[in-house]
């Protein structure tokens, strides 16, 4: 039920980052993450996919003049982080 109201809160901030003006789709889908991330969102994936592109998952927000959309999955498994100090 969390997700559900992240989800709600991001695509509502994702609405009015619209109005500024055309966001560049990766500018966007970070500031998402991050908010997720903030807000405790653990294993998800964003997917940035044409407007047109059926996607499984809900549409968290919209880039590029409304010419792409960003979506949101939940996976499984938390992406693993990269290992550091390791060759």
């Amino acid at each position: 039920m969390k997700v559900v109201a992240i989800i709600a809160i991001v695509g509502c901030l994702s609405g009015l980052a619209y109005a500024e003006g055309p966001k560049p789709c990766e500018e966007l889908k970070s500031e998402i993450a991050k908010k997720l991330d903030t807000n405790g969102a653990r294993a998800y994936a964003l997917e940035i996919v044409s407007k047109d592109k059926d996607a499984e998952g809900k549409v968290v927000g919209s880039c590029e003049g409304g010419t792409k959309k960003i979506v949101y999955t939940k996976t499984a498994v938390p992406p693993k982080a990269p290992a550091a100090g390791k060759h």
